[in-house]
């Protein structure tokens, strides 16, 4: 087990370039093309958020917390970089990994509650057991999840954020888990994107959901905190930062980018998980759960994997 990230096996064996991830998904469907053009589904990122929705809706029925169904959420997708999706029951590998992850987490649930509970949602998922020695060996047993919440509760007191910044930042990473974020960037990369949205967008903004119509503005304020990174060195010194020093929403902003100059955060990987999840938002309302939800169940009733 280890306590620092960057010698865990979530950095060594589990965080992938962009373009790992793409050859990786791709050659599963590869080994299945057959099985992949006869039951197409929806794109990843609608996959993701039904795939979300199914597994807070386990949690909440059995009072999971948010830790446990994020690393509920992070084993669903590393299975899934192992077994193609139309393998397997997703339903029966959710309960599997939400049971798992209540394991991981130290709120452990009894096995025949959690199927008895999750039976009430899916089909028959009674196969629990024999799925996570399945999901355990697929994980290679690493299961030590580092996530951006504690990241988050150490930047709240160096950038002094307000509650609802703080709120509206830790919503932002509950959402980074319906995408690719997890398995591309570390944890402090991703905290650091949320706080920089919540500050950038809480003048504006009360749910991210709504972030999509402010995209370009968001877009544009990290392109010019990298900027601003790039050109001035540790010698950056935020405009306005005189009279108007009380905490408003613009200042907070200068701080953080007083504070990245002076940093060796990767800028670039802030821009690209903010592109993520701008993307993430704007694609939200194309998003049919009954779609996704009818092209499961096709494949998983056809080849007899929901028993």
């Amino acid at each position: 087990m280890a306590a620092n990230y960057w010698a865990s096996t979530q950095r060594l064996y589990w965080q992938f370039s962009k373009q790992k991830l793409i050859e990786t998904r791709r050659k599963l469907e590869d080994d299945d093309r057959v099985l992949v053009q006869q039951y197409p589904l929806p794109e990843r990122r609608f996959l993701s958020i039904y795939f979300n929705q199914q597994i807070v809706k386990l949690g909440r029925r059995i009072q999971v917390r948010q830790q446990a169904l994020a690393t509920a959420q992070l084993y669903v997708r590393r299975f899934y970089t192992k077994i193609e999706i139309r393998q397997t029951n997703p339903y029966l590998v959710m309960a599997t990994a939400v049971y798992l992850a209540c394991k991981m987490e130290e709120c452990p649930h009894h096995i025949r509650f959690v199927v008895s509970e999750a039976r009430t949602f899916w089909p028959d998922i009674s196969k629990l057991g024999e799925c996570e020695f399945t999901l355990i060996s697929e994980m290679n047993s690493q299961l030590i999840v580092h996530q951006p919440y504690r990241s988050l509760s150490d930047l709240q007191s160096t950038f002094s954020l307000a509650q609802d910044e703080v709120a509206l930042a830790w919503s932002i990473i509950n959402d980074h888990y319906l995408t690719d974020l997890p398995l591309l960037y570390p944890p402090h990369i991703v905290a650091l994107t949320a706080v920089f949205l919540a500050v950038v967008l809480k003048p504006t903004q009360t749910s991210l959901h709504a972030a999509a119509t402010s995209a370009a503005a968001a877009a544009s304020a990290v392109q010019a905190a990298a900027n601003s990174v790039n050109s001035s060195g540790n010698g950056f010194q935020p405009s306005g930062t005189g009279a108007n020093s009380s905490g408003t929403p613009q200042t907070k902003v200068q701080e953080l980018v007083s504070w990245l100059a002076e940093s060796d955060v990767d800028m670039e990987a802030i821009i690209d998980c903010t592109q993520e999840l701008i993307s993430l938002y704007d694609v939200w309302d194309q998003y049919n759960e009954k779609v996704c939800k009818e092209q499961i169940a096709r494949y998983v009733k056809a080849r007899g994997i929901d028993r």
